[in-house]
């Protein structure tokens, strides 16, 4: 038994010992990454995701599907054919749809009844693997992104049913479920949480939400694409070992709807550029 304490004891001092120079490192290693984020972001030109905004821009002005017209018309908020501002008042209540959407659901529906696209090819598989560009809706919510650019959130919550949307929001981003038990809180509930290398922002903390939200659509340095919020969220419920979310549905929306809630007034950097 003395034996062990000893061997015990001393690990335990060994940790002590090592707990300095670890801590040294990973601290060197942030500021490292920092730096090169930073450095990215200086540049406007080594952000791939512009290409996909102008891409998203050309599909917008392209007549398309069955009915062989544009996006031109579509009204995301501020009038049909209007784009710049529109993302910074996104999610919003829509009358025409009768329901709350945010820049992808709003894309779809405009999609299905301008262009006459059928509303499950639309949903079917919408994401990209690695190392694939993002899809059309991806690159259209990217450009309607940017032109909200240097703008901030004010998305309203004037409408019942906006209300009602964020409620939902908020539930569902403190709900733990799935076989982990896991939340959107247990990784963006807290101060100083983090995956390996990577921080995880404070999401329901506004300050922590206005640094980051009105970085997505972003493209991900990881995954070599363009992610949407949208996008994002259907990842972190594959995390979960959560059912597949579908684009454009009630629970990405609520959960886009809490976010930019806790972001508002917080600065548009879209798209952003990320690990």
């Amino acid at each position: 038994m003395r034996r062990w304490c000893r061997m015990a004891c001393g690990a335990v001092l060994a940790w002590l010992g090592l707990a300095g120079p670890i801590q040294a490192q990973q601290e060197a290693t942030e500021k490292g990454l920092q730096q090169y984020r930073q450095m990215l972001k200086e540049d406007p030109w080594s952000n791939p995701g512009w290409l996909d905004a102008d891409r998203g821009e050309a599909l917008w002005k392209t007549p398309r599907g069955p009915k062989n017209v544009s996006l031109e018309q579509c009204d995301l908020g501020k009038g049909p054919g209007k784009v710049e501002g529109a993302f910074a008042e996104l999610p919003r209540y829509f009358s025409d749809a009768g329901r709350v959407m945010d820049a992808e659901a709003r894309i779809i529906w405009c999609m299905e009844t301008l262009q006459g696209f059928d509303h499950k090819e639309l949903v079917q598989q919408p994401y990209p693997g690695g190392g694939q560009p993002t899809k059309e809706i991806g690159a259209l919510a990217t450009y309607v992104a940017s032109k909200s650019n240097g703008m901030r959130f004010k998305a309203s919550v004037a409408h019942p049913k906006e209300k009602e949307t964020l409620a939902l929001g908020e539930a569902l981003f403190f709900r733990r479920q799935g076989p982990m038990d896991f939340s959107c809180s247990t990784c963006h509930g807290d101060d100083d949480r983090r995956i390996r290398l990577q921080e995880l922002p404070y999401l329901s903390k506004a300050a922590e939400a206005k640094k980051v939200i009105g970085e997505w659509p972003a493209y991900r340095v990881s995954s070599a694409h363009v992610m949407t919020m949208q996008h994002r969220i259907y990842d972190c419920f594959w995390q979960m070992r959560l059912p597949q979310v579908e684009i454009g549905s009630e629970v990405p929306v609520a959960l886009t709807m809490y976010l930019v809630n806790k972001a508002n007034t917080g600065e548009i950097a879209a798209p952003g550029l990320k690990r």
